[in-house]
């Protein structure tokens, strides 16, 4: 009944992202903390990208798969916050119904695409440790460059798939989203048509892109938990974990907060830690992610002061 009396409401073509709208008050504060953040994220995803690149120590699969990820976080960040801190100044949360769609979608693909490159690094991590005498046969560059251009065109496909269907649907009546970009669930709400089979559709496509490589991700690190357990010395437990150690960390904070965020009942009262959490996985993630591989990583620094040293005899 709610879609047949929306049909009869007025077509829009731009949504209202309310954002922080609640805290106007202190919108310039939020804008210089946002600004910070997006610059050091990009500064930092930036950097481990051009070390990776630069530096021949860093050439070996975890690295190229790093280095992906920097790619992507850098291009997570700058998917949501221009547009974020745009609003903050100039006060406009009008976004084109269009424009709204393609943000989400490029969300879904690169947020599919991490799901996929965290798996590959855990499976990385699970040959480094669990069977160290095949990994130059089992993570030659031929495997890399399959496994990344898999995460990378696969989340492409499904994520334009779904698209292809969100473009067909018309959308009236109320057009304000209370979030601060455009996520599926809140568009959904706001569409004339029936979209039981887009949502059945992205449940089914959201799925094929978290779960195989969350399963896979699990798994590789039930295996290399076994594998550090059994070796017998203290110092051969701390070296082998201090090897994905970074990574877990990443994995942690990643799906912590992404599944915190979907499994949280929408309701109108958890509306804003649902806030919060996403400010967490589409924000701070991707800052956080550069700081624990670089500070807690002895051959990214290692290449920081050979990078460093190299450019002050340049000058």
């Amino acid at each position: 009944m709610q879609k047949i009396e929306q049909r009869n409401a007025t077509v829009f073509t731009e949504f209202i992202l309310l954002g922080f709208g609640d805290l106007q008050e202190i919108h310039i504060p939020l804008f210089l903390v946002f600004l910070v953040i997006y610059i050091m994220t990009m500064a930092g995803n930036l950097l481990i990208l051009v070390l990776v690149i630069t530096d021949e120590h860093l050439h070996t699969p975890m690295y190229f798969f790093l280095g992906n990820l920097s790619c992507l976080e850098s291009c997570y960040s700058s998917t949501i916050l221009p547009r974020m801190l745009a609003s903050f100044l100039t006060e406009n949360r009008n976004v084109p119904v269009t424009g709204c769609i393609v943000q989400f979608w490029a969300f879904g693909f690169l947020a599919a695409t991490e799901c996929y490159l965290l798996a590959a690094m855990s499976y990385d991590r699970y040959v480094a440790i669990c069977r160290p005498l095949h990994y130059s046969a089992l993570m030659n560059v031929k495997i890399c460059l399959q496994l990344v251009a898999g995460s990378w065109i696969g989340s492409f496909v499904v994520n334009t798939i779904l698209l292809m269907f969100i473009l067909q649907l018309t959308f009236c009546g109320d057009n304000v989203i209370e979030h601060f970009f455009c996520d599926f669930t809140p568009m959904m709400k706001l569409t004339c048509d029936d979209s039981h089979q887009v949502e059945l559709l992205s449940a089914i496509l959201s799925s094929l892109c978290t779960l195989p490589p969350f399963v896979l991700t699990i798994a590789s690190y039930v295996y290399i938990i076994s594998a550090i357990l059994r070796i017998s010395s203290t110092t051969g437990r701390q070296k082998a974990f201090s090897t994905c150690s970074s990574h877990l960390s990443v994995v942690t904070i990643f799906y912590g907060t992404l599944i915190t965020v979907y499994l949280l009942p929408d309701t109108k009262e958890l509306r804003q830690l649902n806030k919060f959490f996403s400010v967490f996985y589409t924000i701070l993630t991707p800052l956080i992610n550069p700081l624990i591989y670089s500070l807690r990583n002895k051959e990214v620094k290692e290449a920081l002061r050979r990078t460093t040293r190299r450019c002050a005899n340049c000058i």
